[in-house]
C-alpha cells in the first residue's frame, strides 16, 4: 500500500473506533509540509494550474497594453479594472494554493478587488454611453425601473424614479459604499484575526466572524442593486458593444468567487468534505475551492478578452439611433 493508502486506512480506522486522527485537527500546513507529500498525480496539477494562472496574468498584461493604446483615455480605467477581475481572483487563488496559511487574505483580498469592480461596471455602463452628462441627456425622458433584483425583483408595485442628478448620485453610492466598506471590513477582520478574536470558521452568535460576514452579504446585495437597475436601462443601447454577455461574464465572477467559495467551505465545515493529511477538512475545501477557480478565472479571462478587444466609437446621440443603440423605454408602473 503506498503513502496515501496507508493515511487514509489510519484516518478510516480512526474514525470506526470514534476516534480523530491528530492530523485533522490541527490549522493549514505550511507550503514545505505539502509539497514533501506530493505525488506525481500532485506536481502535475499543481503545475497545470500554475500555468493557467501565469497565462491569465499575462493575457490580463497584454490586454492593459492594447487598451492603453487602442481605447479613449476616459474608458481605459474602467474597462482595466473591470478586465483583471478574473485574472487576479485566478493568481490570488494560485497563491493560496501553494501557501495554505494565506488562503484567508488571498480570500480578502480578492474579495476587496471585486468589490471595487461592482462600483466600476457600473461606471463602465455610464462611459460606453458617454459619460454621466451623456446619459442625463440621453434619459431625460426616460424613467428608473427599481423593482429589480436582487433587492425588490418582487416588489412590481414600486413606483418608477426620474432620472436626475441626484438619482444617478444614489446609484453610484449605493455601488460604491460597498468598495469602501468591503476594505473596511476586511482590514477589521484581519486586525482581529490578529488579536485571536476572528475565526472565519465560527458560527456561533457570539463570533465577530458571523457578524461581519451578514453585514458585507447586505452590502453586497445592496451594492449589485444599482448595477442591475442600470443593466436594465442600458442593455438595448449597449448591446451592439456586446453588454450582455458582458454583464453575464460579471455575474458569472460574482457567483464563482462568493456563492461557490462558500458553499464548499460550508460543507468543509460541516463534515461532507474528509480530513486528507496534511490537509484538515476544512483547509481541503479551502483548497478544492481555490483550484476549482483558478480553472474557471481562467477560462473568464479568455472570454472577456474577446469581448472587449474591439473598435472602442462612440454611440450616435438618442435621436439620430436606431432601434438598436436606444435607452430601453421604461413604461409607467400602474
Amino acid at each position: 500500500m503506498d503513502g496515501n493508502g496507508a493515511e487514509t486506512a489510519s484516518i478510516a480506522a480512526n474514525m470506526s473506533n470514534g476516534s480523530i486522527d491528530p492530523r485533522c485537527e490541527g490549522g493549514a500546513p505550511f507550503a514545505f509540509e505539502v509539497i514533501r507529500k506530493f505525488g506525481v498525480f500532485d506536481y502535475v496539477l499543481y503545475g497545470i494550474l500554475t500555468f493557467m494562472a501565469i497565462i491569465s496574468a499575462l493575457v490580463f498584461l497584454e490586454e492593459c497594453i492594447y487598451i492603453y493604446r487602442k481605447v479613449p483615455a476616459n474608458k481605459k480605467s474602467v474597462i482595466i479594472w473591470v478586465n483583471g477581475a478574473a485574472p487576479m481572483i485566478g493568481t490570488m487563488s494560485c497563491l493560496g494554493m501553494w501557501i495554505p496559511r494565506a488562503t484567508m487574505f488571498t480570500d480578502m483580498f480578492s474579495g476587496c478587488y471585486f468589490a471595487t469592480v461592482v462600483f466600476k461596471f457600473l461606471i463602465l455602463m455610464l462611459e460606453e454611453v458617454g459619460g454621466d452628462e451623456a446619459f442625463l441627456r440621453r434619459a431625460g425622458k426616460h424613467k428608473l425601473r427599481i423593482s429589480t433584483g436582487p433587492c425588490c425583483c418582487c416588489c412590481r408595485c414600486l413606483p418608477h424614479v426620474a432620472i436626475t442628478r441626484r438619482s444617478l448620485f444614489l446609484l453610484k453610492l449605493g455601488s460604491f459604499q460597498f468598495a469602501v466598506l468591503k476594505t473596511a471590513f476586511t482590514i477589521l477582520s484581519i486586525v482581529l484575526w490578529n488579536n485571536g478574536n476572528f475565526d472565519i470558521k465560527g458560527m456561533g452568535i457570539t463570533e465577530p466572524g458571523i457578524w461581519i460576514n451578514c453585514f458585507v452579504g447586505v452590502l453586497t446585495i445592496t451594492a449589485l442593486w444599482p448595477v442591475s437597475i442600470m443593466f436594465i436601462h442600458l442593455k438595448t443601447a449597449l448591446q451592439t458593444i456586446k453588454i450582455v454577455p458582458k454583464y453575464a461574464m460579471y455575474q458569472l465572477v460574482l457567483i464563482l468567487s462568493q456563492l461557490q467559495s462558500a458553499i464548499i467551505n460550508i460543507l468543509s465545515t460541516k463534515g461532507t468534505i474528509a480530513c486528507s493529511p496534511p490537509f484538515p477538512a476544512a483547509v481541503r475545501g479551502y483548497m478544492m475551492s481555490q483550484q476549482l477557480m483558478i480553472m474557471e478565472m481562467f477560462i473568464i479571462t479568455m472570454v472577456t478578452r474577446l469581448l472587449y478587444r474591439r473598435q472602442y466609437d462612440p454611440l450616435p446621440e438618442e435621436q439620430d439611433a436606431n432601434e438598436n443603440t436606444r435607452m430601453t423605454a421604461i413604461s409607467e408602473s400602474p
